[in-house]
C-alpha cells in the first residue's frame, strides 16, 4: 500500500477476509461452502464527539478480526487491494478463536 489511509472520526477500515477456493492438499472447494462475511481491521478513527466534546473513542483496534454486515459500507481501493470502510456501530461483532 502506497499510501496509509486514516479514517476519520468513528470509522473503521476493513479488508475482507475470502474463504480459500481450495484445501492445502489441493482439493478445489464447492462455491455454496458456507462463508461467514468477515474481516480484517486495518486502520480506526480517533473517535467521534458527543454533544459536550467529550471523545468517543472507537471499541475496535487494528489487527481485531469482526463480522461484517451482509450489506453496507464503502468500498476503497487503494493500490491493488480493495477495503471496506464501515462506521463502528456497523460492525456487528469481533470474531475469536
Amino acid at each position: 500500500m502506497a499510501r496509509r489511509l486514516i479514517p476519520a472520526f468513528n470509522r473503521i477500515l476493513v479488508e475482507k477476509i475470502l474463504p480459500p477456493s481450495k484445501t492445502n492438499a489441493g482439493i478445489l472447494l464447492p462455491e455454496k461452502t458456507p462463508k461467514l462475511n468477515s474481516g480484517k481491521v486495518v486502520a480506526v478513527g480517533p473517535g467521534a464527539r458527543d454533544r459536550d466534546g467529550k471523545l468517543i473513542p472507537v471499541s475496535l483496534k487494528e489487527g481485531d478480526t469482526v463480522l461484517l454486515p451482509e450489506y453496507g459500507g464503502t468500498e476503497v481501493k487503494l493500490g491493488e487491494k480493495e477495503y471496506l470502510l464501515y462506521r463502528d456501530e456497523d460492525i456487528l461483532g469481533t470474531l475469536h478463536d
